[in-house]
């Protein structure tokens, strides 16, 4: 039996074959560019590649942390690629002392997140429990898919990497919680 994902892959491959020979087949147009010459089709299939964002390398001492509120006080955050106030894929950063804590809310989109240092503790639901939190020590993954309620706690000094499909956004599920409803009733 073949795998479904077989299936698709080879669905993709034949129908970008053909999409690709189905252009150059019917390119009305030829011109020449310093790479040769090209069929419109073609030219435009290596437009759309030359979309692809460059390979990005990022070392430790280019992270930029700037204050993140909404993490909570001393919480910081830096954007290693993509933008996440605009679709498309994402990382960024959080670095949080010992003790913050997070309080319940979700994400319309998913939300994957790596501890890369310190413990990070996790849990589920509506109402923060700390005894319900579930400490992932460096290394650790968690998906949180979207809409799912949860809430966080740094037991100690921590630095996670989030990642996902932009736009991110944070919900509260007690808008109380939320840092931006606190600041604009000052």
């Amino acid at each position: 039996m073949t795998k479904p994902w077989r299936r698709v892959a080879a669905a993709v491959v034949i129908g970008g074959v053909s999409m690709l020979l189905g252009c150059t087949a019917g390119a009305r147009k030829i011109g020449s560019s310093p790479d040769g010459v090209k069929a419109s089709g073609v030219a435009l299939a290596a437009a759309a590649a030359d979309a692809i964002p460059p390979h990005t390398v990022v070392p430790p001492k280019a992270i930029k942390w700037l204050n993140f509120p909404l993490g909570g006080r001393g919480v910081k955050a830096a954007v290693i690629a993509g933008d996440p106030d605009k679709p498309g894929p994402f990382v960024l950063r959080i670095k949080s002392p010992a003790g913050t804590k997070v309080p319940p809310h979700w994400h319309p989109g998913d939300e994957h997140i790596t501890i890369l240092s310190g413990t990070f503790a996790i849990g589920m639901g509506d109402v923060y429990d700390a005894k319900a939190l579930k400490p992932l020590p460096p290394g650790s993954y968690a998906l949180l898919p979207r809409d799912m309620h949860h809430f966080a706690q740094s037991k100690t000094a921590t630095i996670v990497q989030v990642h996902g499909m932009g736009p991110f956004q944070i919900n509260f599920v007690n808008p109380a919680d939320d840092p931006r409803t606190k600041a604009a009733a000052r």
